[in-house]
């Protein structure tokens, strides 16, 4: 046997492990069958507690094109929706299931389940962190930025709402792979003091910064690719006009666009709202990659889950 991993935050891998799963990614962009630790097939519980199209298809395409059966459970088809202990849950999973992928609400549910889970188990997205999306995000830079092993020269900006689980992957992710980051958001809405600092101290071993600011000018001057999101996360949509005042001065546009180098990219992790946190010029532009990078979410997480499964099996030739 190997060792048993979990992907619940950024920075539960390190630099190389980080590479590591890029690189298996880029296999899979390459070949989509090119490993199939799941076949029999055994399955992966994918758990929904909230809505998904990205991920709820990622997953499930991924984990059968694995040679895997995907068991998608929503909240209202069990008994956490009824309120069970997810420990309990996970005693009953972690038994008949090869991995267990949760999209939930608070950071500490996934962290309840892996502590009791004997199988990998992956955050599919919290309020607090969204790791796959960010290693999809990644491999998109990788793909159009000079292969994974450029990653650690490029400086990237995130602009919009800091306070978010998106702001808090980047600054973690990006940290681990040595990259120069920058977060800018209104007062307010920045990202927790001990991310940040969790940041830093990962970005002070693999040479990358970190810079959280509320000018968005200076976040992305010079930078090779510029993120946002909706400034309205899911459950919020009727406070939009609210909500959303604070956000204009962030909102990718051309203008804003023209101060990153002249080749950068643009990511949404989407859903978007065009003429809102970003204009239909830019997300419809020559600079914008985000079909792509919703793709890369099929290959980022079959490689995260084979990675993750190689670990525990000890198999090391589905490592590389």
């Amino acid at each position: 046997m190997g060792e048993l991993r979990h992907m619940l935050r950024d920075d539960d891998v390190n630099h190389e492990e980080q590479k590591q799963i890029l690189e298996l990614g880029m296999k899979f962009r390459a070949d989509r069958f090119y490993h199939r630790p799941f076949e029999g097939p055994q399955g992966v519980a994918v758990i929904f507690d909230k809505p998904s199209t990205r991920t709820r298809s990622s997953f499930s395409i991924g984990v059968a094109e694995l040679g895997g059966y995907p068991l998608v459970i929503d909240k209202s088809g069990s008994q956490l929706g009824r309120g069970e202990p997810v420990a309990d849950t996970a005693e009953v999973l972690t038994r008949m299931a090869y991995g267990i992928v949760w999209r939930t609400f608070e950071q500490s549910r996934v962290e309840q389940m892996a502590r009791v889970a004997t199988v990998p188990v992956v955050n599919a997205l919290t309020d607090e962190f969204h790791p796959c999306q960010v290693l999809a995000d990644f491999l998109t830079l990788a793909q159009f930025k000079g292969g994974v092993d450029n990653l650690e020269n490029l400086k990237i900006a995130y602009v919009g709402d800091a306070a978010n689980n998106m702001s808090n992957s980047y600054l973690l992710a990006g940290a681990v792979a040595g990259m120069d980051v920058r977060v800018a958001g209104p007062n307010g809405y920045l990202p927790d003091q001990k991310i940040v600092e969790d940041a830093q101290a990962i970005a002070e071993t693999t040479g990358g910064s970190i810079m959280v600011t509320v000018d968005p000018e200076q976040a992305v001057d010079g930078v090779d690719c510029i993120f946002t999101d909706t400034w309205v996360s899911m459950g919020e949509e009727a406070e939009y006009a609210i909500r959303s005042k604070p956000f204009w001065p962030y909102q990718v546009n051309e203008r804003l666009m023209g101060l990153a180098k002249p080749d950068a990219l643009f990511q949404h992790c989407l859903p978007a709202y065009r003429g809102k946190e970003v204009t239909t010029g830019v997300i419809d532009g020559p600079q914008s990659v985000v079909w792509d990078e919703a793709e890369n979410r099929l290959h980022a997480q079959k490689a995260l889950l084979t990675w993750l499964i190689g670990k525990q099996r000890g198999d090391e030739s589905l490592l590389s």
